[in-house]
């Protein structure tokens, strides 16, 4: 290796500069370039050792979150990696109870209000086209934390964070994002468009009747990335689909318990259920051990909850790695000085 004239040592602001995010939203994965992915991960790399220490560097600074819809591990993780940052917090889990909202304020008013109070937002929304018409309003970076059924980019570089730093790189890497419901599988779909910018391959098996958004496979496309389709697997079909992944990848249900379409995705989740006893066939036939992904919650049928004492499972150390990612989000969203 030879010498070069700029050799130093690291500075986490030069990485944090390097995402592009500064004063910038976060609303898909493929606005951002792989360089400025990559970018990002190193800044949550020189973060981990903080994830629960802490470090001051954003002390003064104020994040506002607002979920319209609920959360539990997003609004934790955002809120905490705010606070390891050294700054402050002002949340709001019930607007449409607890905040103007409930007097009919709208969206754009709202979003221009809060803006006075913070540096950044933090905003989940069941209606994605009118959050995205509203979001000019603000006038500080907001981070999506949710938007409809389409994107939830912060759960996507978590998941792409984690693969990561779970197998070391993302080109190359062949992920199965399967759902009783494609339609709705946010956090998937956006996972899905980071690993797409990140050369990754993407399988999706799912039902003919609730497909992937048009919009998301318009986005994947648009990056050049192998991605097919299998529409109605039989249980031979969908086996063979996790033995040539590396990861699979459940996006789960967001819809509340009560409603129409989550009986629909649970009447269907026997079709894609995992079993351990399944990815012991595949690791004993391919030697490989076929990591499990999940967005959490999960529910009773999706997957073999005796897959959590193995090298398979990686879902609760995506909500362990999510702290630091987006420590460095914000970190690089607000700008460090």
């Amino acid at each position: 290796m030879a010498l070069e004239k700029d050799f130093k040592p690291q500075m986490l602001k030069d990485h944090a500069d390097a995402t592009g995010l500064r004063g910038n939203n976060l609303t898909f994965l493929t606005d951002l370039t792989r360089e400025q992915l990559y970018s990002l991960f190193t800044v949550a790399e020189m973060l981990e050792p903080y994830w629960k220490s802490g470090i001051s560097l954003l002390p003064g600074k104020v994040l506002c979150t607002m979920f319209f819809q609920p959360s539990t591990r997003t609004r934790f993780s955002t809120e905490t990696a705010m606070l390891r940052l050294g700054g402050s917090v002002i949340s709001e889990s019930d607007p449409l109870h607890n905040s103007s909202a409930a007097k009919d304020e709208s969206l754009w008013d709202t979003l221009k209000v809060v803006s006075q109070y913070s540096n950044i937002l933090a905003i989940r929304h069941t209606d994605d086209e009118r959050v995205l018409a509203d979001l000019p309003a603000a006038e500080v970076p907001v981070i999506s934390c949710g938007y409809g059924n389409i994107t939830h980019p912060t759960q996507g570089l978590l998941d792409m964070y984690t693969t990561y730093r779970a197998l070391g790189k993302l080109e190359g890497v062949k992920v199965l994002i399967t759902s009783p419901d494609l339609s709705r599988a946010r956090s998937g779909h956006s996972f899905a468009l980071g690993l797409a910018r990140m050369g990754a391959e993407i399988i999706y098996s799912g039902p003919k009747e609730l497909p992937t958004p048009d919009l998301i496979m318009e986005k994947i496309k648009s990056t050049g990335a192998k991605c097919t389709v299998h529409n109605d697997p039989t249980s031979q079909e969908q086996h063979d689909l996790i033995a040539e992944s590396d990861l699979v990848y459940l996006p789960g249900c967001s819809v509340p318990k009560g409603l129409g379409e989550r009986d629909v995705f649970m009447e269907r989740t026997a079709n894609y259920y995992i079993s351990l006893e399944q990815l012991e066939q595949i690791r004993e036939k391919t030697g490989k051990i076929v990591g499990i992904m999940h967005s959490l919650p999960r529910f009773e049928g999706e997957f073999d909850k005796k897959i959590d004492d193995t090298a398979h499972e990686l879902y609760f150390k995506q909500v362990a790695f999510s702290v630091p990612l987006r420590m460095a989000l914000i970190a690089s969203m607000v700008g460090v000085d």
